[in-house]
């Protein structure tokens, strides 16, 4: 016993020594964080934080698409087998509250001078509006009335879902720097210009006022303090829209629907079972979600209501499921990141974390400086087209990659056919394509020959679809119960809005996939 007391007290005190000492690197044997062994930083921080409203999805392999008869005979969700990386999604749908909490700040960040960046993700009310009902009520309260603070936000496009995610993550990036004391929150005079922008920052564009910096560790730095990093673990990564795989995932809720590596039971619904209604006891045969039972019940007869709600309901109204998220099925559809494709899993396509849509984006630099946009304060971006040799991608935009591209079309190239035959069209319309001798040399430059848009008209030329439009997922208080299965999917543009879809965001998951 004697000895064991003297070998912890040892086992103590080299701890105690250890934690006092610089900590060393394991290849060099120098320093970390000591401005006499060159000031190399190695940060304390090793876990991402969960960021508000976020739930972490623990990934994983699991059977996409079609789990039932395709009654529609689209053949657009054949099933197939794919991995999701472990992720974290919105508990809920964006709310009313959460969204006008948004136009709220870009109007007194922009209003004054650019009320056209206002006046752009300001949600399209008259969505609501049909030719043969009267909705007039919901087009002037459902956005502004505090009724509908908790109701899911309707009305809003692809593209501005998109921006709302940019400036979510400027928000929660900037309370972190102010809760560290890094930097000042003056929004007093505050405009769009000067207003922290997360990118923008990290470049060293910050054009705020700075308190409690860091210290730079760096010998050549002269004792100047500095801001933070991305090595520094601090601050979150970027939310975004879901991947249409991921959204997938994520409404099947797995995880509490395995046992030893083996899938019990794949799922139709974010629920167990085939049913629309619940089978526990205490709440036997009520309504699991928010849609139509058919054609003229929207949500039961007075007295004895089915699922309780003719159009949205509250974001937290039935029960969530496995993973803690609500609504994966009901109240709205939503939008998803990725262009939409009848073919989910092109042969070639990729099986870890699938998804269409990169368009690979790099600064622009300007006298060796990473240029900033005048007006919104944003950095400028440019594709990286001048980064082409490489052996993973061969041009920036891969929209059509196997599906629209030279790769994969459908016409023969080595024949005398004029390449203008195919591009052609009528004389309203604009006019785009080029010589043989120029495409036939540069096949990379014909990415849009399956999906083009007539860039006046804003019209599709060869198809219903086009570049422009995005994946939808699960079911809203608008459709039948086959919208709400997890493996269906639809489209709509882009730029486009309706009073049936919604959106909650997503973000990456760095490091460890479980938690």
């Amino acid at each position: 016993m004697k000895n064991l007391r003297i070998a912890s007290f040892l086992l103590v005190a080299a701890v105690v020594i250890t934690g006092c000492s610089k900590q060393k690197s394991a290849t060099t044997g120098w320093n970390y964080n000591d401005p006499d062994w060159g000031g190399f930083e190695v940060s304390d921080y090793n876990e991402q934080i969960t960021a508000p409203g976020l739930v972490f999805i623990e990934g994983g392999a699991f059977v996409m698409g079609r789990v039932s008869d395709d009654s529609r005979f689209q053949w657009n969700n054949v099933a197939h087998n794919v991995t999701v990386s472990s992720f974290y999604m919105d508990e809920t749908e964006v709310t009313n509250q959460s969204y006008r909490e948004y136009v709220y700040w870009m109007q007194r960040a922009y209003g004054e001078e650019y009320p056209e960046r206002v006046r752009a993700i300001y949600p399209d009310t008259n969505c609501w509006r049909d030719k043969l009902a009267w909705r007039e009520g919901f087009v002037d309260y459902y956005f502004q009335s505090p009724i509908y603070d908790q109701y899911p936000v309707v009305g809003v496009s692809w593209e501005q879902a998109s921006k709302y995610c940019i400036w979510r993550t400027d928000r929660v990036n900037e309370k972190i720097l102010v809760d560290k004391g890094i930097i000042v929150l003056d929004l007093t005079d505050l405009r769009g210009e000067t207003a922290f922008q997360t990118d923008v920052y990290l470049a060293g564009q910050y054009r705020g006022e700075s308190k409690n910096e860091l210290d730079n560790l760096d010998p050549s730095a002269g004792g100047e303090p500095r801001q933070v990093r991305r090595e520094d673990g601090i601050l979150v990564p970027h939310y975004r829209l879901p991947t249409e795989a991921e959204w997938e995932f994520a409404a099947l809720g797995m995880i509490g629907n395995t046992y030893d590596e083996r899938v019990v039971e794949h799922k139709t619904y974010p629920w167990a079972g085939s049913s629309v209604r619940s089978a526990n006891k205490k709440y036997y045969g009520q309504f699991l979600a928010n849609f139509k039972r058919s054609r003229g019940d929207a949500m039961g007869v007075a007295g004895n209501l089915n699922d309780g709600w003719d159009y949205t309901c509250p974001v937290k109204w039935y029960f969530p499921n496995d993973y803690g998220l609500y609504n994966m099925a009901g109240n709205v559809s939503e939008w998803c990141m990725d262009v939409y494709r009848k073919d989910q899993n092109p042969i070639g396509g990729e099986d870890q974390n699938p998804f269409r849509g990169n368009v690979y984006r790099t600064p622009t630099y300007i006298d060796e400086e990473i240029a900033i946009n005048d007006t919104t304060g944003s950095i400028i971006y440019k594709n990286v087209d001048d980064d082409l040799n490489r052996r993973n991608y061969r041009q920036a935009d891969n929209i059509n990659y196997l599906d629209g591209d030279y790769a994969s079309n459908i016409y023969d190239y080595t024949t005398n056919q004029s390449i203008t035959e195919w591009v052609a069209v009528s004389d309203d319309e604009e006019e785009v394509g080029n010589d043989d001798d120029s495409m036939l040399s540069n096949p990379d430059s014909v990415t849009n020959m399956m999906y083009r848009r007539n860039v006046t008209n804003q019209r599709n030329v060869t198809s219903l679809l086009s570049n422009k439009v995005r994946v939808v997922k699960g079911g809203s208080w608008n459709d039948r119960a086959y919208w709400m299965q997890s493996g269906t999917r639809r489209f709509y543009e882009q730029d486009r809005s309706t009073s049936w879809i919604g959106f909650r965001c997503a973000m990456d998951r760095l490091g460890p996939r479980a938690e």
